[in-house]
């Protein structure tokens, strides 16, 4: 029997002394960010978010197996948030769809969440109507039934299914009502609550999870009454994919209390805000940086390098590398990186090899 299923459905309960005291950790962890975010200044903070919106984007769409080109995604975000990083890369209508309905979800979070606003997520994130070579109804409720399933075709394994396509627009109609009239629950137990009642539906062909994610994105800026996301629960999800689907599939299979689904989603919550401050690092180092070579010149070659770097290029940068990135000759490639370690600003990397590499210091 799924949750769906009980007599009580939707009425979750759970243990309030347990969930009150995660909660008041995680709480406590973000208003702590959050106080440091407003102690940096906007260029940093704007800097810092476009890192958190990629990462967002980009791993949501990595539980699901996709991979979105990060710089495409990159480029889309700051372009909507007039954020200015030098050239832009040009995005297919697929990264725009996914971008647009994560900002949305974010950025109009006190918009309330509606059929036709769900609807237009749905079409964003399926611009042809297909989810890879397969035609999907977008832009509606599903019309057959839904299986949540894993292993090799003839021998696959049902993780859970989803309630009769025509209970779908009620379940969703009970849904959307809690959703957006229910002020007295804190908004991080709602976002909690919302991701694992909505996946429970399924109300899509695909893209839930995806959809899903942005609903609980949207909870967490109701909580935090801000636009800004400094942190990415989609990061740290991807990073604890296994624990996640095993949460929501033994909370799918059983009774209406969900202190367990909560208490995780509170804890994985916490490492997500703790994570934010590698990002907050990085984008510190950034400054810091420009600030040190305030007054260097640098061609368009060696700018682009140097960024992609900052960003956290991981390994040495070669000069087959650097002429693969910015599209030049390995002479030129060569001339370019000898000039950087010349002037202090990358160092030759320890080892060798048949190339020599070179990092930031």
């Amino acid at each position: 029997m799924y949750i769906y299923q009980r007599t009580a459905w939707p009425q979750f309960s759970w243990d309030e002394n347990a969930v009150t005291k995660a909660l008041a950790k995680t709480r406590h962890q973000q208003g702590l960010l959050l106080g440091k975010m407003k102690a940096v200044g906007f260029p940093l903070q704007e800097e810092a978010e476009l890192l958190v919106l990629t990462q967002d984007v980009t791993q949501s769409s990595e539980i699901e197996g996709e991979f979105l080109d990060h710089e495409q995604v990159r480029s889309s975000i700051a372009r909507r948030l007039g954020i200015d990083i030098g050239p832009l890369k040009a995005s297919d209508r697929h990264v725009e769809g996914i971008v647009e309905m994560m900002l949305d979800a974010s950025r109009n979070y006190v918009q309330p969440l509606t059929p036709e606003r769900l609807f237009g997520w749905h079409a964003a994130l399926f611009p042809t109507g297909h989810s890879g070579i397969i035609k999907i109804e977008v832009g509606q409720w599903r019309k057959g039934i839904m299986q949540v399933v894993s292993g090799p075709m003839g021998r696959q394994k049902v993780h859970f299914e989803a309630p009769a396509a025509a209970k779908v627009a009620d379940e969703m109609a009970d849904f959307l009502d809690w959703f957006n009239e229910n002020k007295l629950l804190d908004p991080v137990l709602k976002a909690a609550i919302a991701h694992l009642w909505f996946l429970t539906i399924h109300p899509f062909d695909d893209g839930n999870g995806r959809i899903g994610r942005a609903i609980a994105d949207m909870g967490l800026a109701q909580s935090e009454n801000s636009p800004h996301r400094f942190y990415s629960l989609s990061a740290q999800i991807m990073k604890e994919r296994k624990s996640y689907y095993q949460l929501l599939e033994s909370t799918q299979k059983g009774d209406l209390n969900i202190t367990e689904w909560l208490l995780w989603f509170l804890a994985c919550m916490t490492r997500a805000i703790e994570a934010s401050e590698e990002i907050m690092s990085s984008v510190l180092l950034k400054a810091g940086f420009w600030k040190t070579h305030a007054k260097s010149s640098f061609n368009d070659r060696q700018l682009k390098v140097i960024n992609r770097l900052l960003d956290g290029f991981e390994g040495k940068i070669t000069s087959s590398k650097y002429g693969r990135m910015t599209s030049c000759s390995q002479d030129t490639a060569s001339r370019d990186l000898k000039d950087l370690a010349e002037r202090g600003v990358l160092v030759k990397a320890e080892g060798g090899g048949r190339s020599t590499g070179y990092t930031l210091p």
